[in-house]
């Protein structure tokens, strides 16, 4: 069953308009893989395509990407990574939030629609 999201008064760039296992819709493009996006960055390459493949090299291009909050999407079931994988980004003052993939994209649209500064990573799986 796939998650139609709804949005309101949204004026990101990107925004995230539907989830199910397999695949991502960012506006109008469905993407079958993992990615990170921002109100106005779309990294549409993200290398890892479950949770166990996560590394924390893979978290280094948040830092650039300058977010007050990271909601990383760990497939369609909750799963905590270990905190060594996103530890650093804490220390740098950046907020982590982990959650299943449909709740960080309905996060980052409500995040996005207050004109917050978030990141979300979501593993496509």
């Amino acid at each position: 069953m796939s998650s139609q999201l709804t949005l309101d008064e949204n004026n990101a760039k990107y925004q995230i308009r539907g989830y199910k296992p397999g695949y991502i819709q960012v506006n109008e493009q469905i993407f079958t893989h993992s990615l990170v996006v921002t109100a106005n960055t779309l990294i549409e390459e993200w290398p890892p395509q479950s949770l166990a493949e996560l590394q924390k090299e893979h978290l280094d291009c948040i830092l650039t990407l300058r977010p007050s909050i990271l909601l990383i999407g760990t497939g369609a079931t909750l799963e905590f990574p270990d905190i060594s994988l996103y530890g650093h980004l804490i220390n740098q003052g950046i907020g982590v939030e982990v959650m299943d993939t449909s709740a960080a994209s309905r996060t980052y649209n409500a995040l996005t629609a207050e004109g917050r500064l978030v990141a979300a990573a979501l593993i496509i799986s």
